[in-house]
């Protein structure tokens, strides 16, 4: 069991659809069963909330799912959001009994709550079913908002235009109402021809900036992001333009009128093997979304999850430096299967790589690893020593970044049983590690020097 990030016992987390309100998350999300596996029993909507992500109140499934002869059997993702009525709830019915019948086996529906937690589905159906010459087979994940400037509701979902799934005609489409009741359709919001699906659209506002967040249907399998001056686009990406790597997916965000917390989901490997790929659904792990000067974002561990960490000791900051070999540094023999690591880094001009290895085993000398390639400015998770290959499937286990000579750069690493999270000026790695060599963490550095300074560790949280 996960002594901070989020996963019931029995089940596997799949979409989140937050919600944020003083101070206040509410994390309505799915629960996979695999039973049978890796993709079991229809699911509703299950709702826990928590206002520090170390603690969660669970009150169990929040939005039913409906019969296996109605067209929410499952429901799919949706976004939740309050008017001055109370909570509505827009979200995707698939029934795979209907797919199977070759009926439209995805189809917007609306709910209704006075409390966010008790919901009732509305009578009526929304005029929002696939439309002429989209795919009936996926159209889903809705996201809506209220545009101050037109004085109406934007709702913006996934789709793909034709039926064949390998051509990359994946598109967000859009529509509005007054009313949240009759909806207008307006056709493609944003098509650019990059990937067979997109999934788990939102747009919010911050500063003077739109960001359009999604999450790629495609072999990246990444949740990205692209801003704009108008809520209309023309949207563009920046250099970073990814929140974490392959093994972090589905997310969207949700203010709480302090801070915006990103959602997504770790996935989990088939048989547990860290050689094999992923599956669906997995462990809630967040991500704080802050803006940087520039007006790109970057994102950090919650506070509140940190400072659940007790029992904090200072570890030995190393100074090491290297000509044409590879040093490395101990800092601690046992971190358990629980940890908050921390430190200040800095390297000198010529430097190779450096890097974080964890979990290693003293003997054997077998570790997960971060690795920091200077020159190719880059992070990328691996397994050490990667032989035979392949240790490790890694793909998609990389993020940019800027890496440069005399400037510091503060690295947070959150390990909880399978899932070590890495955040480093921003940027933020996730990594499912299917196994446990051993309990050592280190500091290396090839070809060059590495400094450390505020090397800090705790093995333990206090709920």
């Amino acid at each position: 069991m996960y002594q901070l990030y989020y996963q019931p016992e029995g089940i596997w987390v799949g979409d989140i659809m937050p919600y944020g309100k003083e101070g206040q998350f509410y994390v309505y999300h799915q629960r996979d069963t695999r039973n049978p596996g890796p993709f079991g029993e229809p699911f509703g909507w299950a709702l826990a909330t928590t206002k520090d992500f170390v603690d969660y109140k669970d009150y169990g499934e929040s939005l039913k799912r409906g019969t296996d002869e109605e067209a929410d059997q499952f429901i799919y993702a949706g976004s939740v959001f309050e008017t001055e009525a109370g909570f509505h709830a827009f979200y995707t019915g698939y029934n795979r009994e209907f797919l199977k019948a070759g009926k439209t086996s995805q189809t917007l529906l609306h709910a209704t709550s006075k409390d966010g937690i008790t919901w009732e589905k509305s009578k009526e159906a929304l005029e929002i079913p696939p439309q002429e010459g989209y795919d009936k087979r996926n159209w889903r994940d809705p996201f809506v908002l209220w545009d101050e400037e037109r004085e109406e509701y934007l709702l913006i979902l996934g789709a793909r235009k034709g039926e064949d799934k390998r051509k990359q005609t994946g598109r967000l489409v859009h529509f509005t109402s007054k009313d949240l009741k009759k909806w207008e359709f307006k056709g493609d919001f944003w098509a650019p021809g990059i990937y067979t699906m997109f999934e788990m659209p939102e747009i919010f506002k911050m500063g003077d900036w739109w960001y359009l967040v999604f999450s790629e249907y495609s072999e990246g399998n990444k949740i990205h992001y692209r801003r704009s001056k108008n809520l209309y686009g023309p949207w563009e990406a920046p250099f970073d333009d990814a929140f974490d790597g392959r093994a972090y997916y589905a997310g969207r965000t949700a203010f709480d009128g302090e801070r915006r917390v990103l959602f997504g989901w770790v996935p989990t490997r088939i048989d547990n093997d860290d050689k094999n790929a992923y599956l669906w659904g997995g462990t809630f792990v967040p991500h704080e979304v802050f803006q940087k000067e520039d007006g790109t974002l970057g994102v950090k561990p919650v506070d509140q999850m940190m400072e659940a960490f007790d029992g904090w000791k200072d570890l030995f900051n190393p100074c090491m430096k290297t000509i044409d070999t590879k040093e490395e540094t101990l800092l601690c023999e046992d971190t358990g299967s629980i940890a908050a690591f921390k430190t200040t880094v800095k390297f000198e001009e010529g430097t190779k790589e450096f890097s974080i290895r964890f979990y290693k085993d003293e003997e054997t000398e077998v570790s997960y690893e971060y690795r920091f390639f200077v020159e190719e400015n880059k992070v990328v998770f691996n397994k050490c020593p990667n032989y035979p290959w392949y240790q490790c499937f890694n793909i998609g286990l990389e993020r940019p970044i800027k890496l440069e000579a005399d400037k510091e750069y503060e690295i947070r690493l959150i390990i909880d049983q399978d899932i070590s999270t890495l955040y480093i000026n921003g940027t933020a790695l996730n990594a499912r590690l299917c196994d446990h060599p051993g309990n050592g963490l280190a500091l290396t550095v090839t070809d060059g020097t590495l400094e450390a300074k505020n090397t800090k560790i705790a093995t333990k949280i206090n709920k």
